[in-house]
């Protein structure tokens, strides 16, 4: 039987990791608010992620809060302050730190839901305990938290909610960029290679061999570069390798997902842009590195993954993107 079927309650969901986490989090705080319409869902989530909510159809409020940071005393206290002034029913976990349930519990949160295997002492802090089942899809693993209220529902697709105003910027993006008439491609280079030691990274000499590749069999194919804060450098440099090619820069959440759904195409490595593809339903082109694909990306026909043979971003080869792109 489902708790406060009819009541107007709170509920908080704690939410570890980026933005694609919280993408992958959606389904489930989407079944969440539609076993309980009238109920208010907070999410603590940190500051790095907050991004993602503004295309959220299921949250109130976002509260800000460094999961794995040093956090001190008073942090906790500032959280724990917070969690009791608000009253919550129901709390639900996705971390597995001692410190976030002995939070929880201090916080005097009836309903206190996580995941547990039966040998860790953090358990003893939630009053119902869901098997952790890490070989599946990501969105799946959090999905199932909602067997702590009994919901027992499939694992929807990603579904977003872009603002009105964002909808509108895409549509000045792309006429700004010529863009108005058809299709084009998206591409998300990621950060530069040689300067970052991520795995997520892929090399720029790659990246213009692909571009070129496309002008040579689509020349009328208009591509487009999303920048970031992190790839500036590295879009500047490939837009003077590869004449033509145009450049967007979204500003927030909205703006992206708004600009990935009018693509033929999404490229991407890693990062915000896939999950904005994802769930604006584009075909999208995902770059993985050591990741593997079943684990973050949907079993969908619209969903391609290419993971590294090497777990190195920089060894997918130019040859072996534009093969799935042509069908080759």
């Amino acid at each position: 039987m489902q708790p406060y079927n009819n009541c107007l309650m709170r509920i908080l969901a704690l939410v570890p990791g980026g933005i694609g986490d919280q993408i992958l989090f959606f389904p489930t705080l989407d079944d969440l608010k539609a076993t309980y319409p009238d109920a208010q869902i907070d999410v603590v989530v940190e500051s790095s992620a907050k991004a993602a909510y503004r295309v959220s159809k299921s949250i109130s409020d976002t509260i800000l809060f460094d999961f794995n940071g040093s956090n001190s005393l008073a942090d906790w206290g500032n959280l724990l302050g917070v969690l009791r002034d608000r009253e919550y029913d129901i709390a639900i976990s996705l971390s597995q730190g001692w410190g976030t349930g002995f939070l929880l519990w201090l916080s005097g949160i009836p309903t206190r839901i996580g995941f547990g295997d039966g040998d860790s002492p953090t358990e003893a802090f939630f009053t119902r305990k869901i098997a952790l089942n890490t070989d599946q899809y990501e969105a799946a693993v959090y999905h199932d938290i909602l067997k702590g209220l009994d919901i027992d529902k499939p694992l929807s697709e990603i579904a977003v909610s872009v603002p009105t105003k964002d909808l509108e910027w895409a549509d000045a993006e792309r006429k700004r960029l010529g863009l108005q008439d058809g299709g084009y491609v998206l591409m998300y280079p990621g950060a530069d290679a040689r300067r970052s030691r991520l795995r997520k990274s892929y090399p720029i000499e790659n990246w213009q061999k692909i571009i070129q590749d496309f002008k040579q069999k689509q020349p009328d194919l208009p591509l487009v570069l999303i920048a970031d804060e992190e790839n500036a450098a590295l879009v500047a440099e490939l837009v003077k390798l590869c004449p033509g090619i145009k450049i967007s820069a979204p500003e927030n959440m909205g703006q992206l997902v708004a600009m990935t759904a009018g693509a033929s195409l999404v490229l991407s490595t890693d990062g915000a842009p896939m999950y904005a593809a994802i769930a604006a339903q584009t075909f999208t082109l995902a770059l993985l590195g050591e990741t593997d694909p079943e684990k973050i990306l949907p079993n969908s026909d619209r969903v391609l993954g290419i993971k590294s043979p090497t777990g190195k971003m920089a060894d997918i080869s130019p040859q072996m993107v534009l093969d799935r792109v042509w069908g080759g």
